[in-house]
């Protein structure tokens, strides 16, 4: 991407940022972008077209921060949990720092799906090679990486409004707590899990065994 380009697409998601798409103009982009309307025109036709633009930056920015632990020389249980943390910290941040945009990230379906669908499509591979270096590893008994990581991915889909709009912190649950009992949840379920001598363990004792 050219760095006219890139300065076009900041500025716009700063003005939608601030001020929201629809109260945005395509003179006031030109206008901080500093250069001029001709240009902005040269490489976007509509204020849709650089909003589209906009989503996707974004949505690399999520891609790029968690694609980076693939290449960690880490345990594949430990990568996972690194994963799920940086993912939602990351989406959480990415929409958070947008302000007035993040209203669109909720209501705006049909043009999210573009952006959503490539997010989606680079999260199930991330999750599959994770899971399968923990089979290789003999640390994950999985019949089926594909489906434990679609599993995975949309209970992390599911977390994502509530971590964005705070409701976890309004329930008083303290963040280090929350994410342990994702952590739980993901690699032990709610079943109460055998303990070496007898007693039933729990999966807050096993996790931190574990861990």
């Amino acid at each position: 991407m050219s760095n006219t380009k890139a300065e076009l697409i900041e500025a716009a998601r700063k003005l939608f940022a601030s001020k929201g798409v629809d109260s945005t103009t395509m003179n006031e982009i030109a206008e901080l972008s500093g250069k001029g309307r001709r240009t902005l025109y040269t490489y976007f036709k509509s204020k849709t077209e650089i909003y589209m633009a906009v989503l996707e930056q974004e949505t690399n920015h999520i891609i790029e921060h968690t694609e980076e632990i693939l290449n960690l020389q880490i345990p594949a249980d430990e990568k996972l949990k690194l994963y799920i943390l940086v993912r939602l910290d990351t989406v959480k941040e990415t929409v958070v720092r947008n302000g007035s945009l993040k209203a669109a990230f909720f209501r705006d379906v049909v043009k999210l799906e573009h952006a959503r669908r490539k997010l989606d499509t680079r999260e199930l591979s991330f999750l599959r090679s994770i899971l399968q270096q923990g089979i290789d590893e003999g640390t994950f008994d999985i019949d089926n990486a594909s489906v434990v990581a679609v599993t995975i991915h949309y209970a992390l889909r599911g977390l994502d409004i509530p971590n964005i709009r705070g409701q976890f912190t309004a329930l008083g649950v303290p963040t280090s707590r929350l994410r342990q009992s994702i952590f739980n949840m993901i690699f032990y379920g709610i079943v109460r899990q055998p303990h070496p001598g007898g007693r039933s363990k729990s999966n807050e004792e096993w996790g931190e065994s574990k861990g």
